[in-house]
């Protein structure tokens, strides 16, 4: 019924493993940052890297899902995301197994990413973090909120 964007990001500390994930739905027609900066929503996840950190909060993004979507737009900066969906029919052609016979270290995740783009009609969009302040647009500022968010979550428990 409706369209939604998500944007997603994380944030690991990799001697610990422990990282933060940072999440926010904005309705298409919601866009305005100061709304928008208190509805962030933040994960701590252990045992995680950064690739597995993005398949985890995205996941756990969808799962809180409550309103009927027909289109879900996903802002990210994580390759893995936005490569993900051109690489299935290769993972599931060799059931989520490496060219040496191993199953792959996130392959549960895989097939939970693969089983939630068949429940949506998702559309990946791969944003560049981290640009200067006057390069920004909306999009861009949405997604720094989320980024800093996940960030300062980690440091907080981290003090990095």
């Amino acid at each position: 019924m409706a369209k939604l964007l998500l944007f997603t990001d994380g944030s690991v500390h990799i001697q610990s493993g422990i990282g933060y994930g940072a999440f926010l739905f904005v309705p298409e027609e919601e866009q305005s940052i100061e709304k928008l900066k208190r509805k962030v929503q933040v994960k701590r996840f252990e045992e995680t890297s950064s690739t597995k950190l993005e398949l985890q909060i995205f996941l756990f993004a969808l799962n809180t899902i409550k309103e009927n979507v027909d289109e879900l737009l996903v802002y990210s900066d994580s390759q893995n995301l936005a490569e993900l969906v051109e690489r299935r029919q290769r993972l599931e052609k060799n059931d989520f197994h490496s060219k040496t016979g191993k199953i792959l270290k996130n392959a549960v995740l895989y097939r939970a990413f693969f089983a939630a783009a068949d429940r949506f009609k998702i559309q990946f969009i791969k944003v560049k973090g981290h640009k200067p302040s006057r390069e920004k647009n909306t999009i861009d500022r949405i997604f720094t909120l989320v980024d800093r968010t996940s960030r300062k979550a980690l440091r907080e428990e981290i003090k990095v």
